[in-house]
């Protein structure tokens, strides 16, 4: 589901790059920021409908929408250069209602006020680390390959404590969680600024828009589900 990628930064000292790539980060933050709000108002629609939520998360069709997100980002992430921009974008946005019904359940457990209260603290974390990726002259390169070591154990372990159901574990795992898509908004955004090249065909870059976009929806959205689990309060 996540690339890494070492990208050796190019100069942008030429105006017209300058232009190219913030347009470039324009279509990028507007496909994750869309992605987010289809996921939001998809989750808060199917929790707001009982009838429409149990049908939904009620086995075995509840498991399709567990892992089926994951299926559409892996394929979204594998196949992106043998896609059209136009499929990948359709994918993006199928990824984000399915993430929307997988995570309808987030309304339910926890209360409005704590979830907006999260998901400001998570915007503004999101934000200041992805402006440190953009702005910074240190390469992350080295950071993110030890992030996404991090990111492994983190899946594995989480794996391993569904059987266990250990609470300590997944607090500790909460925490690590944070620690990891914290810093992993700031590689990521540090490698898409570098991939950036004018000099492609429109249609690479709008894939390439597409597939940093779901970077950055994945830590944003870890971001957020870890601290919510860690300070959100309960209904």
């Amino acid at each position: 589901m996540r690339q890494t990628t070492h990208v050796t930064p190019r100069s942008t000292t030429a105006s017209g790059i300058n232009v190219g790539l913030r347009a470039h980060l324009q279509k990028v933050y507007a496909y994750m920021a869309g992605g987010i709000g289809f996921t939001g108002l998809v989750s808060y629609m199917v929790a707001a409908t009982p009838a429409l939520f149990n049908s939904l998360m009620a086995p075995p069709l509840g498991y399709v929408f567990l892992f089926a997100p994951l299926g559409v980002a892996l394929f979204l992430s594998f196949g992106i250069q043998k896609l059209r921009a136009q499929t990948a974008q359709l994918l993006f946005w199928l990824y984000a209602g399915l993430m929307g019904i997988s995570l309808s359940a987030v309304f339910l457990m926890y209360t409005g006020q704590s979830i907006s209260r999260i998901f400001l603290v998570t915007s503004l974390t999101f934000g200041s680390m992805s402006l440190y990726g953009y702005t910074t002259k240190r390469d992350l390169s080295a950071f993110g390959s030890f992030l996404f070591m991090g990111l492994i154990g983190v899946v594995l372990a989480s794996l391993v404590n569904l059987f266990m159901k250990s609470s300590a574990l997944q607090f500790a795992l909460s925490v690590i969680s944070v620690l990891v898509f914290t810093g992993l908004t700031a590689y990521d955004t540090q490698a898409i600024r570098n991939m950036y090249d004018e000099r492609l065909p429109e249609e690479t870059l709008s894939k390439m828009a597409v597939f940093g976009a779901l970077q950055l929806y994945l830590d944003f959205v870890n971001i957020f589900l870890s601290l919510l689990r860690l300070f959100g309060d309960r209904r």
